[in-house]
């Protein structure tokens, strides 16, 4: 199933800048490795805002919830899902 996914990251104020960065970086690491296996298909920025629209292709809403739960961000996000289907008139074979 695919699913689009945005994700608005609101890290506090007050985190110290080393704490950040850090977390960053292991999310970084963690969304190339599902981009890499197939579960994250599409990652879009947000211009202007520290937000993304993803694209993932999963199994199902179980599959996609254990995911977004244990990115290192995801305490500090706001997430919004919709669940995708093809379109009938699309052109592109590989879409499900």
């Amino acid at each position: 199933m695919l699913f689009q996914v945005q994700m608005d990251v609101r890290l506090p104020h007050d985190m110290p800048a080393e704490q950040a960065e850090s977390l960053k970086k292991t999310e970084r690491e963690r969304a190339q490795a599902l981009m890499r296996n197939g579960q994250w298909r599409h990652l879009w920025r947000v211009a202007g805002r520290y937000a993304n629209v993803s694209v993932f292709d999963v199994s199902g809403a179980e599959e996609l919830h254990q995911i977004l739960s244990t990115l290192p961000l995801f305490p500090f996000m706001q997430i919004e899902v919709t669940a995708l289907c093809r379109h009938p008139s699309s052109i592109r074979e590989d879409d499900r």
